[in-house]
């Protein structure tokens, strides 16, 4: 088995790396920063710089992992750009920089990997998203609004590659505890509720992807969470999720 993981040289992304490097699959895996993947070994794991922004160097990449006519499994796409401005503002470049990864990002993996597999007429392909995209309101952060995009981008794939025996599964999770969501916390997690450990979200993620699951929520607790919010109307939404955050910031 081949698999391919963009954003795999941390946390979710390098977890899932593992998982499968155990299981003795030939993993391969992008990412802008080579220099923080732990462990960089391996004769199946293949390492590629590689900006999923750049559908051409992503292609190169997968090129290369594929070399000797090799099928393309799985395609896991861990990317992902986060920046809060729901209570607080934030710059054009972070702005940008969202648009371009969340969205722009998303929808050149699965370009690759449907290449790859459409004429395999078999593959899997997987994206996380964030169980905040189940959420719509209209003053909704853009962070939210783009993972609520990659959802809806998902879906579409989904819809149009299962002719060709290629399923698309879309993986909403709460709060995982990575490295990078402690940063943004400033190793702080004691507001983020129903927190799941990474090796845990990682097995979720995996068992998803083998049972060619459309779409996982996790943890269970989140998913009602949000499944119960989604039923409030918007303007109370509004409310609610602007207070939320102010929380969070410490306002």
């Amino acid at each position: 088995m081949n698999v391919f993981i963009a954003g795999g040289t941390s946390g979710i992304g390098y977890s899932l790396a593992r998982r499968y490097l155990d299981k003795g699959y030939h993993v391969g895996v992008c990412g802008r920063d080579l220099a923080k993947i732990p462990e960089n070994s391996g004769e199946n794991f293949k390492i590629f710089q590689a900006d999923v922004c750049d559908i051409k160097i992503l292609s190169e990449a997968i090129t290369s992992f594929l070399s000797g006519g090799k099928n393309l499994d799985i395609f896991i796409n861990c990317t992902g750009s986060y920046a809060e401005d729901v209570a607080g503002k934030i710059s054009y470049d972070e702005a940008e920089e969202m648009l371009q990864t969340n969205i722009h990002g998303t929808v050149n993996c699965f370009e690759v990997a449907r290449k790859a597999m459409k004429k395999q007429k078999k593959g899997s392909i997987a994206v996380i998203a964030s169980v905040s995209g189940i959420l719509e309101y209209e003053n909704s952060s853009l962070y939210t609004k783009t993972k609520r995009s990659v959802l809806q981008i998902a879906d579409a794939y989904h819809r149009a590659l299962k002719p060709f025996g290629i399923s698309v599964t879309a993986i909403a999770p709460g709060y995982v505890d990575t490295e990078k969501l402690r940063q943004l916390n400033h190793h702080d997690l004691s507001k983020k509720p129903f927190l799941t450990d990474v090796e845990t979200a990682s097995k979720i993620i995996e068992e998803a992807i083998q049972n060619q699951e459309k779409q996982i929520i996790f943890p269970a607790k989140m998913k009602w969470m949000m499944k119960s919010l989604s039923l409030l109307p918007s303007s109370l939404l509004n409310i609610i999720m602007f207070r939320k955050a102010r929380w969070m910031k410490n306002d």
